[in-house]
């Protein structure tokens, strides 16, 4: 098993816990002491495989992940993660991966957008505000998945209070339908 640890842009892969001690103690601004010495150790030699996170100082942390990446670069692209006690290649899944990649593919004509959002409504009773998942489908013609995603939500924000909030068009919460050139 090796160890990921990252603070801000300063990272690096290691294959032992004095090697990772020796990468934060080389970094001033996390003032490696005997406690938190003790600490990496218990964590790297405990069951859990959840990443942890150090606190330096409010909103400043330093993360330790347990990898069966043999290299920086298998990490950067999740070939090997760890859950549950064995190694798992994560492959991306074919649904997700392709619609991301039709997504700025050129091609004009009729497509179907499907849209998860949050609506701001008011409520009568008490005239305060809430969120409201809202679910909305429609056909409008465009040149490309992120066209048609763009005139969608052009078209929401103009008749939906300005505090309700869209799902990035990359989001599970948005999927299209290219339906041909003619409708």
């Amino acid at each position: 098993m090796n160890l990921y640890l990252r603070y801000f842009d300063r990272e690096t892969l290691v294959n032992n816990v004095d090697d990772a001690i020796f990468f934060l103690g080389s970094i001033q601004e996390i003032g490696m002491n005997p406690e938190l010495e003790a600490d990496i150790r218990s964590y790297v030699a405990s069951d859990v495989y959840f990443p942890k996170r150090y606190k330096i100082r409010p909103r400043v942390y330093f993360i330790v992940i347990k990898t069966e990446a043999a290299t920086m670069l298998d990490f950067k692209q999740k070939k090997a993660l760890r859950s549950s006690g064995t190694a798992v290649h994560n492959e991306p899944k074919e649904n997700a991966s392709s619609s991301l990649l039709r997504l700025g593919e050129e091609r004009p004509g009729w497509y179907e957008g499907t849209l998860d959002f949050k609506r701001v409504v008011m409520i009568p009773g008490t005239g305060k505000h809430e969120y409201r998942d809202t679910h909305f489908v429609a056909n409008c013609k465009a040149h490309s998945g992120m066209d048609c995603y763009n005139r969608i939500v052009e078209h929401l924000r103009s008749r939906v209070d300005g505090r309700s909030q869209f799902p990035s068009a990359k989001g599970k919460n948005f999927k299209f339908k290219y339906l041909g050139l003619w409708k």
